[in-house]
């Protein structure tokens, strides 16, 4: 829209908040975990949520998330992916607010949550036992869990939750953590060949039976997971 002049008027147009929430996944003590924060302030004080915060005006949208990170977990070297952008037009009661949601994976030991400023409390929680969360929060955990189990076929994401030598039973049963259900040995093999993003060590590890051959993920299907890192 215009003015007079024929110049475009800012001032006649409604504008949205933005906001980014990160959906941060970990393996610890056998099952797939996910960061909420505990709000503590309105709207949904008291409630958890996934950690975020709204977005600077003169700030890519990637810093923000990244920025949230860090101020959440204290961690910025970590696999962060953009998911989608939640915009149902009644998802926050202050008022217009899109949500862009990401992506992050890290290994347990190297964060300890802690509470932001707007929260009273940051912890781990099983994604099979959830507290009731706030806003769309659980619409968008969901469709971060679906995205990880998906990227799991066919990319070496896994690596970042994982150590780096492992045998495929060790492979199979943290896969099956993530996925939530049993896999069949054979076609769980069958998908690895095709996907191509382990390779064998040419070491072994000895077990109460036979040793176990050891793996580790393809150093350049690692690197493509690396190269986007941060997503552009």
């Amino acid at each position: 829209m215009t003015d007079d002049t024929g110049r475009y008027d800012v001032t006649r147009y409604q504008r949205p908040s933005v906001t980014v929430d990160v959906v941060i996944f970990t393996l610890c003590n056998q099952e797939l975990q996910v960061l909420l924060i505990q709000r503590a302030r309105w709207p949904y004080e008291g409630c958890w949520a996934l950690p975020g915060g709204f977005v600077e005006i003169d700030e890519p949208l990637e810093r923000a998330a990244v920025r949230e990170l860090e101020e959440e977990t204290g961690v910025t070297d970590v696999y962060l992916e953009q998911l989608f952008t939640f915009g149902r037009t009644d998802r926050d009661p202050r008022s217009r607010v899109i949500t862009v949601a990401y992506l992050a994976l890290v290994a347990a030991e190297r964060i300890r949550p802690r509470a932001g400023d707007d929260a009273t409390d940051a912890r781990w929680w099983s994604t099979y036992a959830l507290p009731a969360l706030a806003f769309d929060h659980r619409q968008i955990l969901d469709y971060a869990l679906t995205r990880l189990r998906y990227k799991l076929e066919y990319t070496a994401v896994g690596f970042e939750l994982l150590p780096q030598e492992f045998t495929l039973a060790e492979l199979q049963g943290t896969y099956e953590i993530i996925v939530g259900e049993t896999l069949d040995k054979a076609n769980f093999r069958k998908k690895l060949t095709r996907a191509n993003v382990i390779e064998p060590t040419g070491q072994f590890r000895q077990t109460a039976g036979r040793p176990a051959r050891l793996y580790r993920y393809r150093e350049d299907a690692v690197a493509e997971v690396k190269a986007r890192r941060l997503f552009p």
